[in-house]
């Protein structure tokens, strides 16, 4: 195993804009890392050039020892012992399961009963060794992304990379492979790089979250880091289901707001605002709060959705056991909130 290191990595395609611009991240050490962001941000060309599909307009990547690329060059996806898992699974209809995963076996010159175990080894990880036989075309789409897996699994890759690998499944289908990816993450113990415009899954799956936009990485932690202290109002609008307030809070230095200095913001509301961030979970109903008339009220299953507005008719959401018909005028606090 090696540590994935990108120096200042840009990308210009001659558009006028660079599709990637001064990307510098390290990668740890079979760390589960999702490239979080909107379409168009650049997060799959950067996968791109790691993979060696496209060679970079400047700066380097570096894994372990070797160099990837650089502004002398760029070695081939063969010689980089990297794996890739595509969108749309990248399957040979002829070959059968075993055939499709054992390829890159066969590329290599691995034959006979060491090909066949290695084989059987993989498609044992993602529960499929009794579909040995069969073709792509007789598979499910949850199958067929677990085949591509295992085809990763054979080769035994120092990076595995995943191109938004869930986008064509549904929901149910989507739950089950995140923990099919947490079992491969585990056994394999690659260092795997996931796309994904889906805050849900890079939440669920990623070890550290890269996050993307226009080009320019924002911020790189934990999950756990980067819903709770966002940097900047890109990130703090990306991350979970939060809103962003404007309010006057004047010398408040601590990013962490308590309720008093939101209160006194929202009752006086003068002076230069601050992007204050808060979140669902933080708007609690209290007969001692502020008057926020509730918009709309969607049930949810588990709880009902609350939009509410202040009284200078900002936005925000709440979350309630209970319906609260809209246009009700209901007293409310903000536990806390994250200025951006």
């Amino acid at each position: 195993m090696a540590q994935l290191i990108l120096n200042h990595l840009s990308k210009d395609f001659g558009t006028g804009t660079p599709a990637v611009s001064d990307v510098s991240l390290r990668v740890r050490e079979g760390g589960f890392l999702a490239l979080l962001g909107p379409s168009g941000c650049g997060k799959t060309t950067v996968l791109r050039m790691i993979a060696g599909f496209e060679q970079p307009t400047d700066g380097s990547i570096v894994l372990g020892e070797r160099t990837l690329a650089d502004g002398s060059g760029s070695l081939p996806p063969e010689k980089r012992n990297m794996a890739m898992v595509f969108q749309s699974y990248a399957l040979w209809p002829h070959m059968t399961v075993a055939e499709n995963v054992g390829y890159p076996l066969k590329v290599r010159g691995v034959t006979g009963s060491a090909w066949e175990s290695r084989v059987r080894d993989a498609l044992g990880v993602v529960r499929l060794a009794d579909f040995a036989t069969r073709r792509p075309a007789d598979l499910s789409g949850g199958q067929r992304q677990r085949v591509a897996l295992a085809r990763c699994l054979v080769s035994s890759p120092d990076v595995v990379l995943l191109d938004e690998p869930l986008a064509n499944l549904d929901r149910h289908l989507k739950a089950a492979m995140e923990e099919t990816f947490r079992e491969f993450h585990a056994r394999s113990g690659a260092t795997m790089i996931y796309v994904t415009h889906d805050q849900s899954e890079a939440m669920a799956l990623a070890t550290d979250i890269a996050v993307m936009s226009e080009g320019r990485l924002m911020q790189v932690a934990s999950p756990e880091e980067i819903y709770a202290r966002p940097q900047g109002r890109i990130v703090g609008g990306l991350i979970g289901q939060g809103d962003i307030l404007d309010l006057a809070l004047g010398d408040q230095r601590s990013r962490s707001v308590p309720w008093q200095a939101i209160e006194a913001s929202l009752r006086q509301a003068a002076g230069p605002s601050r992007p204050l961030l808060v979140r669902p979970e933080h708007v609690v109903a209290d007969p001692h709060g502020i008057l926020f008339k509730v918009n709309s009220c969607v049930f949810e299953g588990e709880r009902f959705s609350l939009s509410l507005r202040t009284a200078g008719g900002q936005g925000l959401k709440a979350y309630s056991g209970t319906a609260v018909p809209p246009g009700t005028l209901q007293p409310f606090v903000i536990r806390q909130g994250w200025l951006l």
